[in-house]
């Protein structure tokens, strides 16, 4: 039988993850030493699992800090996709929303994802599938809508 583990008491290990995502600090850090076990010969392949990320990622890290140091490892602002709503749309799907469906001429009084694909196609003239609204719903803080399983009801 091996070592016993220790165990923390007074945080899970989502919380710590989460105190550890939240700064750019122990990611650059996090990045450095991956490059530096490049460095000692450990292949990006076998650094992947431990790092939970792709070999393709490490590669990408150790090459921006080889052009550019330590600055390459910073996350770039703009970076990633980019929403197909304006701000401005946002807050304004956010006061549609606030108001009932039958204002805009749908047959329910109450937000369904179905019906929120729909009123964005008509409105804002974007498609968005059902899975992706409620992403959406979440990143414009609104949460009084029906849920898929509801929805078939």
């Amino acid at each position: 039988m091996g070592r016993k583990v220790k165990q923390l008491k007074n945080y899970s290990t989502e919380q710590v993850e989460s105190l550890f995502e939240s700064d750019e600090n122990h990611r650059i850090g996090v990045k450095l030493y991956a490059i530096l076990q490049l460095t000692r010969g450990y292949s990006s392949r076998a650094l992947e699992e431990f790092f939970r990320t792709s070999f393709k990622q490490i590669c990408n890290w150790a090459d921006r800090f080889d052009s550019e140091g330590i600055k390459g490892l910073y996350i770039k602002p703009g970076r990633g996709r980019h929403s197909r709503f304006s701000n401005h749309q946002k807050q304004q799907l956010k006061d549609d929303l606030s108001k009932n469906p039958t204002e805009f001429g749908f047959h329910s009084s109450t937000w369904t994802g179905t019906l929120i694909c729909e009123h964005i196609k008509k409105m804002y003239h974007i498609d968005y599938k059902q899975s992706a609204v409620y992403n959406l719903m979440r990143k414009i803080d609104f949460s009084s809508i029906k849920r898929a399983n509801s929805e078939k009801n």
